[in-house]
């Protein structure tokens, strides 16, 4: 069941057995229900699932891609460089609520990341069986750790003898570790409830686990090898035997299936014993003559046995289920709900109990009504599955007059599924965002396979998003007014959602319309919040469908939450462009030229929130040398970019005037208390005299320059300094001298350049160091033209990375004689 990638992608040569077996270990070593291997992609910020074990890969298929910057476990665990470790349900839903409401089952995590040497290729994730804490998790993930190490050293010998170590194809599946069903066995047993007195025969008592010998001969005996089996044995005399088969374990803890029945006599009395059959859920032919549908599926969701009544009701010629995935079997129920259910069986190891909606042609078969119910009892190994029609399962109310269950269907999606919609929702900030999470979460949830989302401006509809439709197919409909006559605009017009079964009900209701396809079904949502229209969302699905009242009604208050996000959204866009003017405004536009001093500076807003931060640096000339100026305002926003604005025009003013570098920093503090926006920042300021080259350096609370020497040996320059700016008003800024000589570089620098979540800030500063030692000398290494040239070359990681928690900003200058200043 791995399906397909849909890319026409093919897998390494070199990563089956390496990585297959890095997942069979895995999930050994961690006792977990599932073990997979993420790996980089060629795409930036993006993870893609290369091997899946333990679950067949069809069920996984909304979790095969992950951008790095979304908030999930393996995510973080990659961008992060740190284990993470979920021990329950609660504990998910806590700290990653999207990815609980994705999957709400009762399972732990353990998430590693895959690294060599600083180089981050992927994660190694296992789940597992629920458990209190976290602490009972730690030999597993000492476990993982060290097969992620031999994982990570294995490819990057790889990446060391060929080409980058990345996955671009659809995700190998394989089977976990363990034995396979046991043998076909079958035994029958019968109870006489009057004498008490129970009989077996030697394969019954095989499969219970009963001693050798006579088996127990009352019930009382029994419960000691099959606890649950008295009970059920007691309901069949009264007349209530199980409608299909029960699972029950024997002695040695392994499922059987029990089916009970009390036989009649020939003048239709109740017969005075109850009759039935221990059946071994790899049992093959015994099982054949059971009035239920019985079948059995392996991890990966492979049919291994079918009884001629599953075959019958699923729709299944002879042996065509056998040895098959069951979605390619039995293809109708390659549906949302069904693969939920099996999910929660997978993940759980509890039984689950659903109802399902057969096609039409196959309910017309077997002339037994539209519905049937299933059952899953999910083992350590195997899934023993049973199905009957609905009609034969008292406790699955029937369908309603319309068409609907009052029972949760696979047909319809679950209840959690707008839940994860409005948490995944709640995170996205930009207009882009929320359509990228309305794609992420809309579209696996109800099986769609295109979405467009059209935003109104000056009564004009616009494309904003689009994924699933032909290459141009909707270029004629941008921009199209109120007026049209067309299903985007009149349920946006009139506010009423539009569902459409088939392209032919479409092409009837509009006729000479443009269509995309032949077949398939189309739902047109208004996008209305607060009263007013904020524009419309088309949802497309390869095959004709109904739309139940459930789904009706849920798609409907989907669409509203999406327009008052996307209105939310569409004002912070507004309000981001202005901020983004004002801080562009505040930036130096250029670096004033000297003819001894060389300077570059480069900005890069961090990733998070508004992208507007508080980071700034400035060369102001000061008497006959130059100011050096690196400040850093905490947080982020227009607030931060203000408060930066207000700092850099007082440190200008300050140098301007040539005031001591002691007293600028110290009137800046005053400053910024006075003004008490709340905030505090840290600076580090520098007044260089070109001519001898001694540089007079304060800092208030900042991390040291970094000095790189003409012969390449660069050091952090360990400076005293005082407290952050906006604390103490009476704080005091100790002045240091350093000295530079020709071809040197000075580089200042703001914490976001060298600072990573779950990482010591000396590490970076010393990754910091060593890049500028390497970057070479402006004007001597052929590389390296300019300053500005190591100015990109320092900033590169950062400037390429999907996720910057903060932003950024350095400032180099060199002491060169006859050097322009280049910005």
């Amino acid at each position: 069941m791995t399906g397909s990638a849909g890319d026409g992608q093919r897998p390494p040569g070199w990563s089956a057995a390496l990585l297959t077996d890095a997942v069979s270990q895995a999930a050994r070593a961690a006792d977990g229900r599932v073990a997979a291997v993420y790996l980089r992609s060629s795409e930036p910020g993006l993870l893609r699932l290369a091997v899946l074990c333990g679950l067949p890969g069809a069920l996984f298929r909304p979790w095969w891609r992950l951008q790095v910057e979304w908030p999930f476990p393996v995510t973080d665990a990659y961008r992060l460089g740190v284990p993470v470790t979920l021990a329950n349900p609660a504990e998910t839903m806590r700290r990653y609520p999207q990815f609980a409401a994705g999957l709400p089952f009762p399972f732990g995590s353990l998430c590693v990341p895959i690294v060599q040497g600083g180089r981050a290729f992927g994660v190694l994730a296992v789940l597992g069986p629920s458990v209190a804490d976290s602490a009972e998790l730690v030999p597993q993930r000492q476990a993982l750790e060290e097969l992620a190490g031999r994982l990570a050293t294995a490819l990057d010998g790889r990446a060391a003898t060929g080409p980058d170590v990345t996955w671009d194809a659809a995700p190998l599946n394989v089977r976990p570790p363990g034995p396979g069903p046991a043998g076909g066995r079958v035994g029958c047993l019968s109870w006489d409830p009057v004498a008490d007195r129970l009989t077996a025969d030697g394969p019954a008592q095989a499969l219970l686990g009963t001693p050798a010998g006579p088996v127990p001969g009352t019930l009382d005996a029994l419960r000691s090898v099959a606890p649950e089996l008295p009970a059920l044995l007691r309901e069949a005399a009264e007349g209530r035997p199980p409608p299909l088969p029960v699972p029950v374990r024997g002695a040695d803890g392994a499922q059987r299936l029990v089916l009970l029945w009390a036989p009649r006599t020939a003048d239709g009395g109740r017969a005075p014993t109850v009759d039935g059959v221990v059946l071994d859920p790899g049992s093959g032919a015994p099982a054949d003559l059971l009035p239920q549908g019985v079948f059995c599926l392996d991890r990966l969701g492979v049919i291994g046995y079918a009884n001629p009544r599953a075959a019958q009701l699923l729709g299944a010629q002879g042996d065509g289920l056998l040895g098959r995935p069951l979605w390619e079997a039995v293809p109708w129920l390659d549906q949302p709900g069904c693969e939920d259910q099996l999910r929660h069986a997978l993940l759980s190891l509890e039984p689950v109990h659903f109802q399902v909606r057969r096609p039409p042609a196959h309910a017309r078969q077997s002339y037994e009504g539209d519905w049937l119910a299933v059952s899953v009892h999910p083992g350590t190994h195997i899934l023993t599955c049973t199905v009957a029609p609905a009609n034969r399962v008292p406790e699955f109310p029937p369908p309603t007059a319309d068409g609907t269950s009052r029972a949760a269907t696979a047909a319809a999606p679950p209840q959690y599924r707008p839940i994860a919609l409005a948490i995944a929702l709640s995170e996205a900030v930009t207009a882009r965002q929320v359509s990228a999470v309305v794609v992420q979460e809309l579209l696996p949830a109800f099986g769609g396979r295109r979405l467009a989302i059209y935003l109104l401006q000056e009564r004009h509809l616009y494309l904003a998003w689009e994924t699933g439709f032909p290459e141009g197919f909707l270029t004629p409909f941008e921009g199209v007014a109120l007026d049209a006559r067309l299903p985007g605009v009149e349920t946006l017009v009139t506010g009423r959602p539009l569902f459409f079964e088939s392209m032919r009900q479409l092409e009837d209701a509009y006729p000479g319309i443009p269509l995309d396809a032949t077949e398939g079904s189309r739902a047109f949502l208004p996008l209305i919040a607060s009263g007013r229209p904020v524009g419309s969302c088309i949802l497309g699905f390869d095959r004709s469908r109904s739309f139940s009242t459930e789904e009706r009604t849920v798609l409907t208050a989907l669409a509203g939450l999406i327009a008052h996000v996307m209105e939310k959204a569409q004002r912070y866009d507004t309000e981001a462009a202005l901020a983004h003017g004002l801080q562009q405004a505040l930036l130096p536009r250029r670096l004033p030229a000297h003819p001894r001093v060389a300077t570059a500076g480069r900005y890069l807003p961090g990733t998070e929130g508004m992208d507007v931060g508080g980071d700034w640096y400035d060369v102001v000339p000061s008497g006959d040398g130059l100011a050096l100026v690196i400040g850093d305002v905490q947080g982020h926003g227009v607030q931060a970019a203000a408060t930066m604005g207000q700092l850099r025009s007082a440190v200008r003013a300050f140098a301007l005037s040539d005031r001591p570098p002691e007293e600028v920093l110290g009137g800046t503090n005053r400053l910024l208390i006075d003004l008490d926006p709340g905030q505090f920042a840290s600076c580090c300021y520098v007044r260089l005299d070109p001519v001898s080259g001694v540089a007079r350096v304060v800092r208030a609370g900042h991390p040291p320059p970094l000095l790189r020497e003409p012969d390449g040996r660069t050091q952090a320059v360990d400076l005293p300094g005082g407290v952050v700016l906006g604390v103490d008003p009476a704080a005091r800024y100790p002045v240091s001298e350093l000295r530079m000589t020709p071809g040197a570089v000075l580089a200042l620098y703001t914490d976001g350049l060298v600072e990573r979540p779950g990482s010591d800030i000396d590490d970076g500063i010393t990754a910091l160091r060593l890049a500028l030692s390497r970057a070479g000398a402006p004007g001597r290494d052929p590389g390296c033209r300019s300053l500005a040239d190591v100015a990109d070359r320092l900033t590169a990681t950062a400037r390429h990375a999907a996720d910057r928690p903060d932003d950024i900003a350095l400032l180099l200058a060199a002491l060169t004689p006859g050097a322009a200043a280049d910005a």
